[in-house]
């Protein structure tokens, strides 16, 4: 049975197609037969990055194809174990439609109100069109310290939302590897990739917890990557 991950959000630049190919990423080379399904057609970043990691040769194969409607992608989601949603960098109908059928709804954010109200209003939004807050989830992106990360946690609990465990720092190097085609967990960082993939696998867990996937959620556990040479 496919699992559909989806990562939404109301504004650009928040951490949909970061996250979405490391999870990606993470889940292929656990031996999961996995897809990002990019439906940002005029920008295209998922594809154009996957085709950047396909150029330089990086393992794991990483497969990524680009849609025009949310229908479109959910066709194919029979043919993986996991099929990631790299949502268009605004909502649509089509939001709706991914989020009836995602078994997780991500919507990535930082730590500013800029980024946090408009996040907040697209989920009370989904809720109110009958989508069950449990598939609804925040992830914490370009993260500066943890006074920061502490207080835009609280911000999104008052909202009456969960965040995933971990968050992803504001640092260079993130961007430098996807520049390259890797992701955010094949960094030359040591460091840095311990703490991409320490949110990853929370959201790898959480799937799996709320839809009793622990065999899925197991083979996509990894061990922790030396930093490259």
């Amino acid at each position: 049975m496919t699992t559909i991950i989806a990562f939404v959000s109301q504004k650009g630049g928040v951490g949909k197609s970061t996250l979405s190919r490391a999870l990606a990423r993470e889940a292929a080379n656990g031996g999961l037969k996995t897809k990002i399904a990019d439906l940002d057609t005029q920008q295209g970043t998922s594809v154009d990055w996957n085709r950047t990691r396909l150029n330089a040769g990086i393992k794991p194969v990483v497969a990524a194809e680009a849609f025009a409607t949310a229908a479109g992608a959910l066709k194919v989601a029979g043919q993986y174990d996991l099929l990631v949603i790299d949502g268009p960098a605004r909502t649509s109908a089509g939001t709706l439609e991914i989020a009836k059928v995602a078994d997780l709804i991500v919507q990535p954010t930082g730590p500013s109100v800029d980024d946090l109200r408009p996040a907040v209003r697209e989920f009370h939004a989904l809720v109110n069109e009958g989508i069950h807050k449990a598939k609804l989830i925040f992830a914490l992106n370009r993260i500066g310290t943890a006074v920061e990360e502490n207080e835009t946690r609280a911000y999104i609990a008052d909202a009456g939302y969960a965040v995933v465990d971990g968050c992803m720092l504001e640092r260079p190097a993130y961007r430098k590897a996807q520049n390259v085609g890797h992701a955010v967990t094949e960094t030359s960082f040591a460091n840095l990739n311990s703490k991409a993939d320490a949110l990853i696998q929370a959201l790898i867990d959480k799937i799996g917890a709320d839809n009793g996937r622990h065999h899925q959620a197991q083979k996509t556990k990894h061990a922790r990557r030396p930093a490259k040479s």
